[in-house]
Order: C-alpha cells, then structure tokens, then sequence
C-alpha cells in the first residue's frame, strides 16, 4: 500500500519589510535606471542586457533574477509614462472641463511624455507583432490599462448627460485605444512626426465625439 504523499507546504508571501524584498526592490530600481540611461545612449537596440547589467553594478548572469528581457523593463518605462499622464490629469481635478476636453488632455500629456523618448513607442508595436511573447502580453495588458482609464473619464459624462444616454462607452475607450496605438505605429515609422501624430489622434477624438455626443435641441 503506497504511503500518501503529504502536501507540499505553501510559501508564504515576503512582509514589506522583508529584507529580501526590499533588496529586490531596490536592484530592479537600479536595473531600471541603468537600462533607461542606456536607451537614451544607445538606443533599444544598442543596449545589451549585459552592459545593462554592468551599469547596474551587477553580474550579467544576476540580472535574470529580476528581469528576462530588455523588453519586459521597456514595457514597465511605459507604464510608468501612463501613469504619469493619469496623475497630470487627475491632479488638475477639474471637473467643469468636458470629457472630450479630459480625454484630450490625458492623451495630450501621454504623447508628450513619449515624445521624449520615442523608442519606446517603437519597440512597443514591434513586440505586439509576435502574439506568443510574454512581453506583447504585457503591451497588451497596458492597453486594456488605457481602455480602463478611458472608460473611467467617459462613464461619468454619459451619467449626466454630456454623452448619449445609449453610448457604449467601453467601446468608444477601445476606439481610442485602437486609433492612437494606429497614429503611434504611423509615428515609429516615419510616416508621421511628433506633432501630426498628436493632432491625428486628437482629430480622431473630436470625431468620435461627433458621433457620440448629446443632441442638443
């Protein structure tokens, strides 16, 4: 008779004050922060995971611990710029403004923080064109991020009025979304500059605005 194998003990979760956490922390802030500066040296492409590593103060073969590709801490930078854009938005609290006028603004301060870094936008839309990686998983998810936030912005105007009361408001934030990652594909390869992708998308705005909006009698 076999002998019942007794259940594996599950590992506990680390407290926020764990010592190892927090090195972990701080080396992925380090890592970060080398890869950053070295994309705006090299370019993506010019910056290896090794050098990236080196910069950060640590072996090539200890930065897998916290990191599988450069595209995985390209995909975080991004992140972090839309977050970035939401707090300019939310920390302006303007509620008299419409949400055409918002959702202008949020897309408005997440261009020009792209802009300043263009690459990322580039290598953003190369990694959706391989559906199977990890990382266009992730580029994926921030998009869905942004669909939320767009909802977020649009739901109260449909509530009082500003919006037809039969608007679909999830799929006029998918709209956006699917437009402005179009305009940015046109951007990262050169078929529009900085500026006439930002007017695009906001062209792009007003027109769905059109069609959404309250009929005023």
């Amino acid at each position: 008779m076999e002998t019942p194998t007794a259940p594996r003990a599950r590992a506990r979760p680390l407290r926020p004050d764990d010592g190892r956490l927090q090195r972990g922390r701080r080396s992925r802030a380090q890592i970060r922060a080398a890869a950053r500066s070295l994309f705006r040296e090299k370019g993506f492409d010019g910056a290896t995971l090794r050098a990236i590593a080196e910069r950060a103060g640590m072996g090539a073969s200890s930065i897998y611990r916290h990191i599988r590709s450069k595209e995985e801490l390209l995909v975080e930078e991004l992140a972090e710029l839309q977050e970035r854009a939401w707090r300019e938005v939310r920390a302006r609290g303007d509620r008299a403004l419409g949400a055409r006028e918002r959702v202008r603004a949020f897309l408005d301060a997440e261009h020009a923080l792209r802009v300043a870094d263009p690459d990322f936008t580039t290598i953003a839309v190369r990694a959706t064109t391989h559906p199977g990686a990890r990382v266009a998983r992730q580029v994926l998810a921030l998009q869905e991020r942004s669909v939320g936030l767009l909802t977020e912005l649009l739901q109260p105007a449909r509530v009082s009025g500003e919006l037809r009361r039969d608007a679909d408001v999830l799929a006029a934030a998918r709209t956006i979304v699917f437009f402005t990652s179009g305009a940015r594909l046109a951007w990262a390869n050169g078929l529009l500059d900085a500026e006439a992708c930002r007017s695009a998308i906001a062209a792009a705005v007003d027109l769905l605005f059109e069609g959404i909006a309250a009929r005023r009698e």
